[in-house]
């Protein structure tokens, strides 16, 4: 693997996970600011994730068509450009409209990135080099909440902070030499057919995430509301949300390499209990401190459920397919996290005195259930068809 194509293509990553960690909790706190209902909150914080899936099905053909290079720029400039028109669109719903653009930006960045470091990965190195991936997303997606205390100084610093950044790693796009994704003739005709194909071999590696989506966009979209209600000052959530991408980015790589050693049908189901308790406990306390623990080690263990999963996806399934693979992965990201806020949102509103963290820690359980009853069965299923 071309050292400085990896390089650039990780850089890339960083910054637009920097991006979204910090559009999630400085909109909602502006918004609970300025008197919005948390269920309407909700709502908003699903424009971006509304972006991916709307992209979604339209991704595979362009990619073929331009390859992975002008994908990469031609979605670059999209989040690069939104993030500058949120300081000078000021409304409800023209930021909404912004966020859709993000997402459709932010969508075509990571479905070129994922599929050309997922193709030219081999099996030995598959799971280290999506968890560098992931690693690199996290450090920019626990750096983006910093920004909020920002807002308060101007509301419109962490948008152009965000622009400037996104502006300059950009131009690291045009040094990349294009390439294109693998077809095969003999495999099945159409896009529909694919995506038929891809997930009949490979859904429970899809749930992953799903579940990251959802975990990504409800604590950063509606856990800064609950946190406000609950007496905590937005300097404690500029450093709660952190822990929780810290912890992730800590140990992303070891578990990659985990993963590759022991294999992901058994880490992924270990990792998914561990956070079901860490999100248990945390339901118990009030403590910023022992909250901040709590965040820190869900984050160990949750913050790789998507390069798993992605690297499950890419085990799981022929290289013809990944495109497809990869799409899926992205739909399923971006239903969890549309659903997250939403959910979160209702669940606040019409149960006040419960506590957030029961829903994340009810979604975790079931979907360790799922791995445990049906991955032997889908393993195979996937194995019969090669």
């Amino acid at each position: 693997m071309n050292k400085i194509r990896f390089a650039i293509l990780i850089s890339i990553v960083t910054v637009s996970g920097f991006s979204q960690g910090m559009l999630l909790p400085v909109i909602a706190i502006l918004f609970e600011q300025q008197g919005y209902p948390s269920s309407l909150n909700g709502l908003h914080a699903t424009g971006l994730y509304i972006g991916v899936l709307l992209a979604s099905p339209f991704m595979e053909k362009p990619l073929q068509k331009l390859g992975y290079k002008k994908m990469i720029i031609i979605g670059g400039f999209l989040v690069m450009a939104s993030l500058f028109a949120f300081p000078v669109l000021q409304s409800f719903w023209i930021w909404f409209v912004l966020r859709l653009l993000v997402g459709i930006g932010d969508h075509m960045l990571h479905f070129s990135t994922q599929t050309w470091i997922t193709s030219i990965s081999s099996d030995q190195n598959r799971g280290k080099n999506i968890s560098l991936y992931g690693l690199c997303f996290g450090l920019g997606f626990a750096a983006g909440p910093v920004l909020t205390s920002l807002a308060a100084v101007n509301p419109n610093l962490p948008f152009i902070i965000s622009g400037s950044v996104s502006l300059l790693i950009w131009g690291l796009a045009f040094i990349l030499r294009n390439d294109f994704p693998e077809q095969e003739v003999s495999g099945p005709a159409g896009s529909t057919a694919r995506f038929k194909e891809a997930w009949k071999l490979s859904w429970i590696a899809f749930l992953p995430p799903f579940v990251y989506g959802f975990l990504e966009s409800s604590l950063n979209g509606n856990y800064p509301v609950y946190a406000l209600r609950q007496g905590f000052s937005p300097e404690n959530v500029a450093i709660l949300l952190p822990a929780f991408a810290v912890g992730g980015i800590i140990f992303q790589l070891p578990l990659g390499i985990l993963s590759d050693k022991f294999g992901r049908k058994l880490i992924i189901p270990i990792v998914l209990f561990l956070g079901f308790l860490s999100f248990l406990a945390a339901s118990f306390t009030h403590s910023f401190i022992l909250l901040l623990i709590c965040f820190f080690l869900a984050g160990m263990v949750l913050g790789s459920t998507f390069s798993l999963g992605l690297t499950y996806m890419a085990d799981l399934l022929p290289k013809h397919l990944l495109p497809a693979g990869n799409l899926l992965c992205g739909i399923c990201f971006s239903v969890g996290s549309i659903s997250g806020p939403v959910i979160g949102g209702l669940y606040m509103e019409y149960m006040p005195g419960s506590s957030f963290f029961h829903i994340v820690a009810f979604l975790l359980l079931s979907v360790l259930a799922v791995f445990m009853l049906k991955g032997r069965k889908q393993e195979k299923t996937v194995a019969c068809k090669q």
